[in-house]
């Protein structure tokens, strides 16, 4: 006799379906999206209260009960602003924080591959100066900064506020800790087919820290965009003011048009929107790339 082997009935997933993708919603869930939605909010506030105070008048700016949104919707602050010098400012400081960004992301990232992956004399040692640098306040150089600026005739130039952001420690300490996730093989493969250091570089090294130069150009952006100390000690002059000294010159001795200060506080918000809205991918990338490995 023949026996009959049970057949085990197959479930049959409808097209489009995924079993791995279906979560379970549970109160743990829906308490950390509650929270996360209140904390976006919280956060966005205040990016939301400087562009409706731009729009508000004067008495309505300094009201002891606040406005939600402006009950009288003007243009004047805008008007009055750009009656100023505002665009001149802001495009001083987009080309401050795109020289600064550049150069540090490329100079810190041709040092961070040499001290990952080449082994030279002192190696160590340069990397714990490096090390040593990041702990150091910028207001303890700032005074030989200025001497320098000076000796190269470059104060009260966008150079003199470019150039000490070039050399950061924290962008080659970054550069390093990505060259090291770069395989060996790889290098010395390249290094058997004839290419040289720089074809090395720029095809095989560049393109695997690309993550890691994306989260530093947004670190190197917004710093250089906030160093509202160092720029008020190397520039002075007008014409090369970035648009926080520009805003920080629209406060007068005797009375402060806050609706005039929103306006430009608004108008530099957007070149650093734009910037994190560019590198977004690539500042996820950075950031989640070290936490899993293998």
């Amino acid at each position: 006799m023949q026996k009959t082997v049970p057949v085990k009935k197959m479930r049959v997933s409808k097209p489009g379906s995924d079993d791995h993708s279906v979560q379970k919603i549970t109160v743990y869930r829906v308490i950390c999206v509650i929270l996360l939605i209140v904390m976006a909010l919280l956060f966005m506030f205040p990016l939301y209260w400087i562009i409706t105070g731009s729009f508000k008048t004067k008495q309505a700016v300094i009201s002891r009960t606040p406005e939600l949104f402006p009950s009288q919707f003007v243009t004047t602050n805008y008007e009055s602003l750009f009656q100023k010098p505002a665009f001149t400012w802001l495009w001083n400081t987009v080309l401050m924080c795109a020289g600064s960004m550049i150069l540090t992301c490329l100079c810190a990232a041709m040092a961070g591959y040499p001290l990952a992956k080449k082994k030279f004399t002192g190696r160590k040692i340069v990397f714990s100066v490096f090390i040593c640098a990041m702990a150091l306040p910028k207001q303890v150089i700032l005074i030989p900064l200025l001497k320098e600026m000076a000796f190269l005739k470059m104060h009260d130039t966008l150079w003199a506020v470019i150039l000490p952001t070039v050399g950061w420690p924290f962008g080659v300490f970054l550069m390093k800790q990505f060259s090291e996730n770069i395989p060996d093989e790889m290098l010395e493969a390249a290094k058997i087919d004839g290419a040289g250091e720089i074809k090395t570089f720029t095809h095989i090294v560049f393109p695997m820290i690309k993550p890691g130069v994306g989260a530093l150009a947004i670190f190197t952006f917004i710093t250089a965009w906030n160093d509202y100390f160092l720029q008020l000690i190397m520039l002075n002059d007008t014409r090369v003011l970035t648009i926080s000294l520009g805003i920080a010159k629209l406060q007068s001795e005797l009375s402060t048009d806050y609706g005039l200060i929103m306006a430009g506080a608004a108008l530099g918000s957007v070149p650093i929107i734009i910037i994190f809205l560019i590198f977004q991918k690539f500042f996820t990338r950075g950031i989640t790339m070290g936490a899993v490995k293998g």
